[in-house]
């Protein structure tokens, strides 16, 4: 009969797939989830500046 340190130890090792799956699966849920995004509409932005007329390599 396994000792109640052994039992842990197998548990433990039973729960790393389980949570690489948790972590993997949160991130593609993030990713590929619905745009959780508060930016305020900007619209067009204008232009400010004028190119210079120095060409510079």
């Amino acid at each position: 009969m396994a000792t109640n340190n052994q039992q842990n130890i197998i548990r433990t090792i039973a729960a790393i797939p389980q949570r690489i799956i948790r972590y993997i699966s949160g991130a593609v849920t993030r990713i590929f989830g619905l745009n959780d995004d508060n930016y305020p509409a900007t619209g067009v932005q204008p232009y400010e500046g004028d190119p210079t007329d120095e060409k510079r390599h």
